[in-house]
């Protein structure tokens, strides 16, 4: 199948054929019954890829083991095991097909798990505890970072002196000024992850249902019974009053693993991901070397493609002037643009957030930040921002490809092509998914490209 985003589509099929092999596109050059299934296989393959695209959220899969009668464990807790040995392995599999495993506090103070991938070497997702309080225990195997790493995440503020702690042995701390399942999403979707594999208890597995980042339940039913009016199910509470509202999985599939059976199924529909591109109008008033009727057009998205530092997110420090004049280095172009939302406010609070964006260890967190403070904090924000906005941006990129004499020559190397911010998600920045964006990143490149050629022509004049 054709690669979900536009500006990768079509280079790996190109790559494949040069060398001789034959490839069919399915839907394209392949059409009958047979090959709509083997798509649709195609589809549920890269439906982490797919989501990540579409979305802007990972691949996220919901998998517990519970007994026959709907039980994750005893009334007391004990919960060791439900599924045999067969179906533990199994999990073992699909943990390691993940970036990331996710639980909440209840499964590290109940379980103390080590949630290791435990297959024979190999990939090792991260863990993930989130937990709103840190009423956390001070020993758990989860501190033990032998073997893989730890993030926690929480809310901004929770125990200081615990995460203190977590961090004297190594433990990764992310605070969030509002915890939940979609914002954490959204952060490890900028953290580059790919698929999450989510392992907590009834109450935040409700709680990730309710948010929407659910995509794929991994059920393990054991026949086995326990009883019980207090032991916990796999699923809290969703608000649901009538069985009209329950939620129905798609392309369910049913495998017996051992003596237990495994039931899968989609919770949501994979999202269509074929995007228009995106029209051209316009763009030769804003550099005349492109004929809009013959013009190429070169997409960019972050650093995933050869021309993925023209992104503001690329790792190119500038030196820009502050208020005072004076020059100071920021890690990226989104730093210091996010970073100049907060300038010139009057409050302690705002300063606060420059220093908090400008010390941030990479472009995807400075801009979690910045986004986040402006989402929820809008009297922070400078009153002039949606004016001046755009010319922020060009300024950073002048100085960004200014003082970079290579991506200077990449920029020139595409005269004559229309450039593309190719997110399908921001539509002032970006191009959109269908075309409706407004790219303005692309615009301001192009825009450069121009006067850059133009100090070039009168150079050699």
């Amino acid at each position: 199948m054709r690669h979900p985003l536009q500006h990768l589509r079509g280079n790996a099929v190109r790559a494949l054929r040069s060398q001789g092999v034959q490839v069919d596109v399915l839907g394209e050059d392949l059409k009958s019954k047979i090959i709509e299934e083997a798509r649709k296989t195609c589809l549920l393959v890269n439906a982490p890829i797919i989501c990540r695209s579409a979305l802007r959220v990972p691949f996220s899969v919901l998998k517990f083991a519970m007994t026959l009668d709907g039980k994750i464990a005893c009334s007391s807790g004990h919960a060791s095991w439900i599924s045999g040995k067969k179906s533990r392995s199994r999990v073992f599999e699909l943990r390691g097909r993940s970036d990331a495993i996710i639980v909440g506090g209840n499964t590290v103070r109940r379980d103390n798990p080590r949630l290791t991938a435990r297959h024979g070497g190999g990939h090792m997702p991260v863990r993930i505890v989130m937990s709103q309080t840190l009423d956390l225990p001070e020993e758990a195997n989860l501190w033990d970072l032998s073997e893989v790493s730890t993030i926690v995440v929480t809310q901004r503020g929770a125990r200081r002196s615990f995460q203190k702690l977590l961090a004297s042995k190594g433990v990764e701390i992310v605070e969030f000024d509002i915890l939940n399942p979609r914002e954490v999403m959204e952060y490890l979707h900028d953290r580059g992850c790919l698929s999450v594999f989510w392992e907590c208890g009834g109450t935040l597995s409700a709680s990730a249902i309710s948010s929407g980042v659910i995509h794929k339940v991994f059920a393990i039913v054991a026949p086995k019974i326990i009883g019980g009016k207090n032991a916990p199910s796999p699923v809290g509470e969703l608000g649901m009053v009538e069985m009209t509202q329950a939620l129905d999985l798609i392309d369910v599939c049913y495998e017996q693993v051992g003596p237990d059976m495994f039931v899968s199924g989609f919770l949501q529909p994979l999202p269509d991901v074929t995007p228009v591109i995106p029209s051209v109008d316009e763009t030769f008033a804003i550099d005349p070397t492109v004929t809009p009727h013959e013009s190429s057009i070169i997409f960019f998205y972050k650093t995933w493609d050869p021309y993925g530092s023209f992104s503001n997110f690329s790792h190119h420090p500038i030196q820009m002037p502050d208020e005072n004049g004076d020059y100071a280095t920021w890690l990226s172009v989104e730093h210091y643009y996010q970073a100049q939302k907060f300038v010139g406010v009057d409050d302690p609070v705002a300063w606060e957030c420059v220093e908090n964006i400008k010390s941030a260890k990479s472009p995807e967190e400075a801009a979690r930040i910045g986004r986040s403070i402006q989402r929820q904090q809008p009297d922070l924000v400078r009153s002039d921002w949606d004016s001046v906005k755009i010319d922020v941006m060009y300024r950073a990129l002048k100085c960004k490809f200014s003082i970079y004499p290579h991506l200077n020559s990449m920029l020139l190397s595409t005269a004559g092509s229309v450039l593309v911010e190719a997110s399908p998600h921001d539509l002032f920045w970006g191009g959109g998914r269908d075309g409706e964006g407004l790219n303005y990143l692309g615009r301001l490149l192009m825009q450069l490209r121009s006067e850059f050629l133009g100090e070039s022509s009168c150079t050699a004049v």
